[in-house]
């Protein structure tokens, strides 16, 4: 069971190298990243854009591209079809957004010809390392769907299962947190919280334990549940995964934990055919390759 990234990263070199395509590689932050991805064995990259602007800007760090397949096509939007197209096809296993926007970049991704789509609701998951947590955290869903129903927060629950099982985490618990550990029916997100955790017992939710209405700190923090009398819960603060009730909670939890603990994390498009890499630009080195570990091990966990 993965409790570091570096547990990933050994999950990872175990495995056969697996290859990433990036969509409009031109950006240094992806060039640095690929480059250190390759060089710890992590994964290869097909590098699809501007070649002459990915050669300066690689010249400009000192970083040699010279051993990635490099696709020249200089229109961004076009560049992306491309690069997702390599992986509909197979040629390779993983999708990375470069310097490209958002909406173009899952235009791409949802393209009914060449495209990653699924029946599955997209959800992204991020996976933390939190110093002093002895496990990996799985946050969901905190950048995609802004107010998920019952129905979408079931899909979003199975798209993290699935990654968390990747991760080697055989039986994850999932927490559906709220304000309170109460049912509530003036609040929805509690209701909706039981309501899974009715799903699970009744086999409708599979692969997981679920849990809740929980208060954060009832899913996250051991003592929180003892000094809370909650000792008879199925989740007494070693939750794995936390399903928040919409993006604002979710968001605001994330940003909160990169801006003011000390973490390691990665970030992945879930509910694809194959692992897509969604950062932003504000997303650090570290983040970009450990999110690229990820994706490998989901690309072998999906092979």
């Amino acid at each position: 069971m993965s409790k570091t990234f570096d547990d990933l990263l050994s999950k990872v070199t175990s495995c056969s190298l697996k290859k990433l395509s990036v969509a409009n590689a031109a950006d240094d932050a992806v060039i640095e990243a690929v480059r250190a991805a390759k060089d710890r064995n992590i994964a290869d990259a097909v590098l699809v854009g501007n070649e002459a602007e990915m050669k300066r800007i690689a010249a400009d760090m000192n970083i040699d591209i010279s051993d990635f397949e490099i696709i020249n096509v200089e229109d961004p939007i076009e560049a992306a079809r491309t690069a997702v197209k390599l992986v509909h096809d197979g040629q390779a296993d993983m999708y990375m957004k470069g310097l490209i926007d958002t909406k173009s970049f899952l235009k791409s991704v949802l393209d009914k010809e060449v495209g990653l789509r699924t029946e599955k609701t997209l959800s992204h998951v991020c996976v933390f390392e939190i110093e002093g947590c002895e496990r990996l955290l799985f946050l969901t869903d905190v950048a995609f769907v802004p107010y998920p129903d019952l129905d979408t927060k079931v899909q979003i629950v199975e798209n993290t299962v699935e990654i968390a099982h990747a991760c080697g985490i055989a039986c994850p618990k999932v927490a559906p947190v709220a304000a309170v550990e109460v049912v509530n029916p003036k609040m929805p997100a509690t209701v909706d919280a039981a309501e899974l955790t009715k799903m699970c017992e009744d086999g409708k939710i599979t692969g997981c334990i679920i849990d809740g209405p929980l208060s954060f700190d009832l899913a996250y923090d051991p003592e929180a549940a003892k000094h809370k009398g909650a000792e008879g819960r199925k989740i007494v603060g070693d939750a794995d995964i936390i399903l928040f009730p919409d993006i604002h909670s979710g968001n605001i939890t994330y940003k909160a934990l990169v801006h003011c603990a000390p973490v390691k994390n990665g970030n992945i498009l879930t509910g694809t055919k194959k692992p897509v890499i969604l950062t932003s630009r504000s997303d650090d080195f570290e983040t970009k390759v450990n999110s690229i570990a990820l994706a490998a091990v989901v690309a072998e966990e999906l092979k």
